[in-house]
């Protein structure tokens, strides 16, 4: 069973454009780190132009290994960077079960 986790960034439209640029350029510091944890399968970071939520959505082996997120310094970092600039993050972090998947 694998375990996806989902966070999600909220934030007025009037700082979207700003934010969803921040989110963009994060991989530049959160990729490295995060490609080296035990058990990541895939991480997505995306945006929904219409109702301005950023998400971060990733899918790992165990729960375990999705909470290695919980305590990635970089992430903790760009987190308070975020809220500095108007987000303000869903908690708690949501890490689900997988029931079924489909793949090509």
């Amino acid at each position: 069973m694998r375990t996806i986790r989902v966070s999600v960034l909220r934030c007025d439209a009037q700082h979207f454009a700003e934010l969803r640029k921040m989110m963009a350029e994060s991989i530049a510091v959160l990729e490295p780190g995060i490609r080296q944890m035990r058990g990541l399968i895939h991480f997505y970071a995306g945006e929904d132009a219409a109702i301005k939520p950023l998400t971060n959505v990733s899918v790992w082996r165990t729960l375990e290994d999705a909470k290695q997120l919980d305590t990635f310094q970089p992430m903790l970092d760009l987190g308070k960077a975020f809220v500095a600039k108007g987000a303000t993050f869903e908690r708690p972090i949501m890490n689900y079960a997988s029931l079924w998947e489909v793949a090509p």
